[in-house]
């Protein structure tokens, strides 16, 4: 099976969040740094990914993002600072 990716993408440290789902997280996180992709990241410029899990598969990554959306913002914010207490982003990392 192939692995997926649930995300949180921000603007700066305590700012706007996005949580998103793909099975290409590499590729989607550039397309958001670029601006590829209309709509809320692009308009609020959430360029810097500060979380990722992965999933096993898409049923159970999309499972995950609904669970975190439903979730409040202490919460995000707790998760978030779990793995990436700076709110550094985590892309270079992916790239090796």
């Amino acid at each position: 099976m192939k692995s997926s990716y649930v995300y949180i993408m921000t603007n700066k440290k305590n700012g706007t969040l996005y949580i998103g789902v793909t099975s290409n997280l590499i590729k989607r996180v550039y397309e958001h740094k670029n601006g590829l992709c209309d709509g809320f990241t692009k308009k609020y410029a959430l360029k810097t990914l500060v979380y990722y899990e992965i999933s096993e598969d898409i049923t159970s990554a999309i499972s995950r993002e609904k669970q975190l959306k439903a979730g409040n913002r202490r919460r995000k914010i707790e998760l978030i600072e779990s793995m990436n207490i700076n709110w550094l982003d985590l892309y270079p990392g992916l790239l090796g």
